[in-house]
């Protein structure tokens, strides 16, 4: 099988044997365009502040160099491959037309045109209107969320390219999920996921938000559903499928086998998410496994047997990790970006490795320093990307090591309050399973563990979202009944990998305490969005 995961900065492929997930090759493509977020490439027309766009020829070029380097690694001759799965960063989403055509390339110069990155946080004006109706006229689909929907997710980001370039919205006849849009491209085939359907597109109990709610929203917005896929899952409507997990797509055409140097017809798995397919790469699909896919962010997701309303997660959706439980889904904006934000301008030369290596040797608290982890806005528990992060404490003795330390214990708190706020909403986490790039740095593990309370396991692969995808296909092509079997054979993780060490977790609830005011002190907004407000104008 083939497993590729599309990310924010590359895709990768990887070659996987059926019977035991054994991970003979794979290959890295660095996206050209990366991250589109000051300026369009070809033009130069500058993008407002809090934008991320991608563009549909980094993925395409996955397909045509990672894909067959990584089967040329692997050393099988193509002809073996039976099966291709994907991932997708979400909600990453585009415009199209009816035919798949990315707007983008009809018209580079118009920013909405573009695929939105899953990061673009833009539309938090918008979103926040889509919360504040949805509250007042109670409806039912918005506890699913949290009580809140974030302005990463589908509908908060074509209400923005509604209101603000009418006519993309008006060209656009499909909006559409990258991660569907590359099955669509293997395919031939246009298909919904119910994993994105659910947790980016607000699909819930077989339908999106009604039209009348859309019209108050804005009367032009009333008919969006027509642009993405509605009705039952597996249920033919505007010519699009909802598709469940694990299902099979399509078959690869000639185009796509061209491409990817696979044999013409191979199954193609229904499209996926990267954190949500990462689950099955851990073997980590069983009620209580919360997977925390650690990288640019962390998405925390958990398979459950009971349906409940936790406040701030992402979406609670039936299927959305495993066919018949309920898939749970939180996160955090910003994690790795931090640290990367940090080293690249305030870090005073000094590497990562430099760094972990200075934080390591102070005692808990030694630092002095309390911070929040709000740097890309707060995805869960508070659903509000208008927030910033927050550093208390610093003093004219305080060195970048200790701040680098500081901020590595924010993101152990912030998914503290996640795992906290689960528990009290009667959805026990009885495991805590990490994968991800920030795996390699053992010292965040352990002051994870360590603030966590809590055993660490760890995934058993340094490519979780596309061994996950080679799952999925492996049982889109039949060689599996379904994806807990598939994941058993597959999947590997090590169980607690870190254990917390007892002085350590009791100083470190001191210091959580304080983080947990400094969150309901700055959680309101009113300082932070102001400032926020101050800064865009004087950009503008």
């Amino acid at each position: 099988m083939v497993g590729v995961d599309f990310g924010t900065l590359s895709g990768r492929a990887v070659v996987v044997r059926v019977s035991d997930g054994a991970e003979l090759g794979s290959a890295v493509h660095e996206y050209a365009h990366r991250v589109i977020e000051h300026s369009l490439p070809d033009s130069g027309r500058k993008l407002g502040p809090d934008w991320a766009l991608q563009s549909p020829q980094d993925w395409l070029d996955v397909l045509r160099i990672a894909v067959p380097a990584a089967v040329t690694a692997a050393g099988v001759a193509p002809e073996e491959v039976i099966g291709i799965g994907t991932d997708f960063t979400a909600c990453t989403v585009l415009p199209t037309t009816a035919a798949g055509t990315p707007l983008c390339f009809e018209t580079p110069d118009e920013p909405h045109a573009w695929p939105k990155l899953w990061k673009h946080h833009a539309a938090q004006p918008h979103a926040g209107r889509i919360n504040e109706l949805a509250a007042r006229r109670g409806e039912s689909w918005l506890p699913r969320y949290g009580g809140k929907i974030s302005s990463e997710w589908e509908f908060a980001k074509a209400l923005q390219v509604l209101e603000e370039a009418p006519e993309v919205y008006a060209r656009a006849e499909r909006w559409i999920e990258a991660a569907d849009w590359i099955i669509w491209q293997l395919t031939g085939v246009e298909s919904r996921n119910i994993c994105t359907a659910g947790y980016k597109g607000i699909f819930q109990d077989g339908g999106y938000p009604s039209e009348e709610f859309l019209a108050e929203l804005n009367p032009g917005f009333a008919g969006f559903a027509g642009k993405l896929a509605t009705g039952e899952v597996g249920e033919k409507v505007n010519g699009a499928t909802l598709a469940p997990l694990g299902g099979l797509a399509g078959r690869l055409t000639a185009r796509a086998a061209q491409w990817t140097g696979l044999p013409e017809g191979a199954a193609v798995a229904v499209g996926n998410v990267d954190a949500h397919v990462t689950a099955a790469a851990a073997d980590a699909v069983r009620p209580g496994q919360m997977v925390a896919i650690m990288g640019t962010s962390t998405c925390h997701i958990m398979p459950s047997d009971q349906l409940a309303e936790v406040p701030g997660m992402c979406g609670v959706v039936r299927d959305g990790i495993v066919p018949g439980l309920w898939g749970y889904e939180a996160g955090q904006s910003a994690v790795g970006d931090i640290f990367a934000w940090f080293v690249d301008n305030l870090g005073a030369g000094l590497s990562h490795e430099r760094l972990t290596e200075l934080a390591e040797k102070q005692a808990v608290g030694e630092h002095g320093l309390v911070a929040l982890d709000w740097f890309g806005g707060n995805r869960s528990v508070l659903v509000d990307h208008n927030l910033s992060g927050v550093i208390v404490g610093q003093t004219l003795a305080t060195r970048p090591e200790d701040v680098y330390r500081a901020l590595i214990e924010s993101t152990a708190y912030g998914a503290r309050m996640i795992v906290e706020t689960f528990e009290k909403s009667g959805v026990p986490v009885q495991e805590f399973v990490v994968a991800g790039g920030l795996l390699k740095n053992r010292f965040l593990m352990q002051v994870y563990a360590d603030v966590l309370r809590r055993p660490l396991s760890v995934i058993g692969s340094d490519q979780g979202p596309a061994l996950g995808s080679a799952i999925h296909a492996a049982v889109a092509a039949g060689a599996y009944p379904g994806i807990e079997e598939a994941a058993a054979a597959m999947g590997k993780r090590a169980e607690a990998a870190y254990v917390p060490d007892e002085a350590r977790a009791d100083a470190y609830d001191r210091l959580y305490a304080e983080y947990r005011k400094l969150h309901d002190f700055f959680g309101d907004g009113k300082m932070l969005h102001t400032l926020r407000a101050i800064r865009n104008e004087a950009r503008s």
